[in-house]
């Protein structure tokens, strides 16, 4: 299954919430991740985790109605 490597990846839920100063049930920045992804070490191996995640969240993006041509 695709999806197992996920579950072993995160072995420490929350712990970069503890690593970032970022109380738990808030959500961490874009940004924030951005700067802690180049950092050496545990903790920028779990922030380019978390931009990972992020981007097969699926965000989905408003895309105008098509328009219909009135014959």
């Amino acid at each position: 299954m695709a999806g197992n490597w996920i579950a072993g990846a995160i072995r420490h839920p929350g712990a970069l919430h503890e690593d970032l100063g970022v109380p738990k049930g808030q959500t961490i920045g874009h940004q924030r991740l951005l700067a802690a992804s180049k950092q050496p070490g545990v903790v920028g191996q779990r922030a380019r985790l978390a931009l990972t995640l992020e981007g097969m969240h699926g965000k989905k993006l408003k895309k105008p109605a098509p328009k219909r041509i009135k014959r």
